[in-house]
């Protein structure tokens, strides 16, 4: 028995910029005929590449092109990618809110979905009523509404308001109530879009738990979209990336953690080799760079990494020489300075030397960060790259809304606290 529970095959969506509908009523009638006879859309055009930061060249964009996948029973798929790549477009399509322009989408069971901040809910109805109106458009019956409408208020931990109009509920509590309805519908598939965002750290971590429980414990099937990678990593199964509406990787999820957080930094220039500028009569230097400790310049940087600043160069005086690094956050502020003179003495010394300035583990709060390459010879700047290395610390935690996750400042220190 096949266990697949949802396929998707060759499935596209495409869209007319500025106009809804192809912009007049008899195309419009025209495209309908063409449907229920089961015929192409005759206005189906080749489209632009859904990428939001490039001028569109014709009327039509591709959301998302040439979808494939499947999803098994109990698998929680991960959906990552940049703002715009289509995801969203994805699981409206997966929900039924809208139609594939071509393709099939093939399912068993029930959907519940949970797409927008208030979806489903009336302004003026109050939470208790909304459980119920939310719950029918979902597809639960007003007898399995009622028999958990105590777990599904208890939940949300919206008892206090529960009787009160949704219109005067804040967009967090609007999402622990809605979230809380479509988690209590036992679903075959939920699908979650980026709502959880908006709630506080206590309700993300309840949120993820329960999400957690519906595919391990009742071996129901999860979509879950995020751009919190520790979510994302803590649940998910396997992971796809989308970019400009299509897939670029799918498979293992820190592997497609690794991938997405790879395109989202493009910039980042933590090795550069036998750059002539760096040649001087004092010190030709091969290569300079930021790593991880045990791994290569390939690699990523996490904030539980322990981080190794390197420099080979070949010294070609006698005299000593010291090669400085500077690191600055991105707004170019210096964090700190440090100096292999403090550490090593190469008066005397000719030939290649490689020199590692390693920076302890758990330092940097996640973020981008530029190094100045210095060398110094009789306390006289003889190479001075500003900005000249950058690199981009991420998090790996699994935990959610704890200690680890984004802070104020650019340093994130993990220092003990005794009384």
């Amino acid at each position: 028995m096949s266990k697949t529970i949802l396929k998707v095959s060759d499935i596209s969506k495409q869209y007319r910029l500025g106009l809804v509908g192809t912009g007049s009523l008899i195309h419009d009638l025209n495209r309908f005929w063409h449907r229920i006879r089961g015929k192409e859309d005759p206005y189906l055009q080749i489209g632009s590449v859904n990428d939001r930061t490039t001028e569109a060249e014709g009327h039509y964009v591709w959301a998302l092109q040439d979808i494939n996948f499947e999803v098994e029973t109990g698998e929680v798929l991960g959906i990552i990618g940049k703002n715009g790549a289509g995801k969203s477009t994805l699981l409206k399509l997966l929900s039924r809110v809208t139609s594939p322009t071509t393709g099939v989408i093939k399912s068993k069971g029930r959907i519940a979905s949970l797409l927008e901040v208030g979806t489903g809910f009336h302004q003026e109805l109050t939470g208790r009523e909304n459980i119920y109106l939310n719950g029918a458009i979902l597809g639960m019956t007003k007898a399995e509404i009622k028999s958990k409408i105590d777990e599904i208020i208890s939940f949300s931990g919206c008892e206090l308001y529960i009787d009160t109009p949704v219109k005067r509920y804040s967009s967090g509590m609007t999402v622990r109530l809605a979230f809380a309805v479509a988690a209590h519908l036992e679903p075959d598939i939920l699908v979650i879009d980026e709502v959880l965002a908006v709630g506080d750290a206590e309700f993300q971590k309840k949120a993820i738990g329960k999400m957690q429980d519906i595919s391990k414990e009742d071996g129901r099937t999860v979509l879950f979209v995020s751009h919190n990678m520790a979510a994302v990593k803590s649940l998910c199964t396997r992971a796809m990336v989308l970019e400009n509406g299509k897939i670029s990787f799918t498979g293992n999820t820190d592997e497609a953690v690794v991938e997405y957080l790879k395109k989202n930094n493009p910039d980042s220039t933590n090795y550069i080799e036998k750059d002539p500028s760096l040649k001087t009569d004092k010190i030709e230097v091969h290569h300079v760079g930021v790593r991880v400790r045990k791994g290569d310049f390939n690699d990523l940087i996490y904030q539980d990494s322990e981080i190794v600043v390197e420099i080979q160069f070949d010294k070609l005086v006698e005299d000593s020489i010291s090669i400085n690094f500077r690191v600055r956050d991105e707004g170019e502020n210096f964090l700190f300075t440090h100096s292999s003179l403090l550490k090593i003495d190469n008066e005397g010394v000719k030939g290649m030397l490689n020199y590692k300035m390693i920076i302890p583990s758990n330092i940097f709060n996640e973020g981008n960060f530029k190094i100045d390459v210095g060398s110094v010879h009789k306390k006289k700047f003889y190479i001075l790259k500003e900005n000249y290395l950058s690199f981009t610390v991420n998090s790996n935690s699994k935990k959610i809304g704890g200690y680890y996750g984004k802070t104020k400042g650019a340093l994130k220190l993990n220092l003990d606290w005794i009384t």
